[in-house]
């Protein structure tokens, strides 16, 4: 294992020959600078895994350096040591990326316990980094997170389907991500160079669905000013994606069979077919071939549509994927709020991952960013979550009578373990514990 690599930049020699013997007994790297300059030349070169500097120095700020780091070498954390006069401005660093601050005089335990909170959120990064490098298939669906058998079945029809020019439906409730994968399967394919048009069915009339898809020719009808194209006409060569297709009305459905039999369109007004080079995605929440029984769905134009079909699973059939999303979903909301939310309390994560998620992904999504808007810390908390979710933690520890922690834990990390499909390296993240603790946890507790 690779030995932590420490920069100790301040203007006073007694602190950095301080720091340098007390983090070098501790078995880290450490090099230290007098001057920002120096840093910054040294910089150029990597090699840092945490930088330590005084937000005053003769020749640059700390702030400067804050800012050279993050541009340079944004992966390296940063802790401000400050005076007791400007935490203010220790504060505004870490809105601009700083991992802590320490004031002066530097008490060694302080700055031992801000090392390792730092070192843990490198490695967290870097296990997720890991995580989505595992799962990502060959060829790449970056925008797509999953790790369990379904997602990695949904991953290779992706990958089989996409070079070939036929049409796909994607069937799966709302919230499940099948606009994430329309998108992946046009930018797999021969058409990723040329559009990639989206037109929800969903609650609009027949007149205006026309228009949206088909376009106009000037004075069709009254308010036809100019010329439209259409929504078909406009991705010449890529894909069209339909959403909601099984809310496309019937006289609607009628005109779109023509399009796929034919491949040619006509503009309201117009009098001149205009060819088309189109691949057509369509989705929805419905039960399509119970909707051609019930009389609300074209039996011909589901067969068009159906030539490949994915079913896209609920959240609650693939819950070892929780705790990916909702991390990346941290990242991501903690960088469109300017805030160091960092990981996710193993208490918080047991609540979701045993919710049931009717909202599917779109819900978890919205819990997590809720989450990290409200949390004044550097850590989603139980407290952090919706009222509803903490609700269903009361209920359930309901009725259990009292226990010993032991038997807590022990049923725990049963439970954990269960919910991740026994990934002992996945249990042992959620649960904040050395993967060498959940081994000797399991041989105590006799789990298999």
């Amino acid at each position: 294992m690779s030995r932590t690599r420490i920069a100790v930049i301040d203007d006073e020699v007694t602190v950095c020959r301080r720091l340098s013997q007390a983090l070098s007994k501790d078995g880290m790297d450490v090099e230290a600078f007098t001057t920002g300059a120096a840093f910054l030349a040294r910089l150029e070169e990597g090699g840092f895994d945490v930088v330590i500097t005084d937000l005053r120095l003769p020749d640059i700020s700390g702030m400067e350096i804050l800012e050279k780091i993050k541009g340079l070498r944004p992966e390296i954390e940063v802790i401000m040591i400050t005076g007791y006069g400007a935490v203010d401005t220790a504060i505004e660093a870490i809105k601009l990326g700083a991992h802590h601050y320490v004031t002066k005089p530097i008490k060694l335990g302080e700055i031992r316990v801000l090392i390792q909170g730092a070192l843990e959120k490198i490695a967290l990064r870097r296990e997720n980094q890991r995580l989505r490098d595992v799962i990502k298939p060959e060829g790449g669906i970056s925008s797509i997170i999953g790790a369990g058998d379904a997602m990695r079945d949904i991953f290779s029809l992706i990958h089989k389907v996409a070079p070939v020019d036929c049409n796909v439906l994607l069937e799966g409730d709302s919230g499940t991500g099948k606009a994430l994968v329309a998108r992946a399967i046009h930018d797999l394919s021969p058409r990723r160079d040329h559009p990639f048009v989206s037109f929800n069915c969903g609650g609009f009339t027949d007149e205006l669905i026309t228009s949206e898809l088909f376009g106009y020719e000037k004075g069709a009808f009254t308010g036809a000013a100019a010329t439209k194209i259409g929504l078909l006409e406009s991705a010449a060569g890529g894909t069209v994606f339909l959403d909601e297709i099984g809310e496309m009305p019937l006289t609607m459905q009628v005109k779109l069979l023509h399009v796929l039999q034919e491949r040619k369109i006509l503009r309201v007004g117009g009098t001149r077919p205009i060819d088309l080079d189109i691949r057509i995605v369509a989705a929805t929440n419905k039960d399509l071939k119970q909707e051609v029984t019930d009389g609300g769905f074209r039996e011909d134009l589901f067969f068009r549509l159906n030539v490949v079909t994915i079913h896209l699973p609920p959240l609650v059939e693939r819950k070892e994927d929780i705790p990916l999303l909702a991390k990346h979903f941290m990242e991501k909301y903690s960088l469109a709020f300017h805030k160091t939310v960092a990981s996710i309390h193993p208490s918080a994560m047991n609540l979701l991952i045993g919710y049931s998620f009717p909202g599917n992904v779109r819900e978890l999504e919205n819990i997590i960013e809720r989450a990290v808007a409200l949390t004044d810390c550097e850590e989603i908390r139980l407290q952090d979550l919706p009222q509803d979710l903490q609700q269903l933690e009361v209920d359930t520890m309901e009725g259990e009578g009292l226990q010993s922690l032991e038997e807590l834990e022990r049923r725990h990390i049963a439970k954990v373990l269960e919910k991740t499909g026994y990934n002992k390296g996945l249990a042992a993240q959620i649960l904040n514990i050395p993967r060498t603790t959940l081994w000797r946890k399991l041989k105590q507790y006799n789990i298999e």
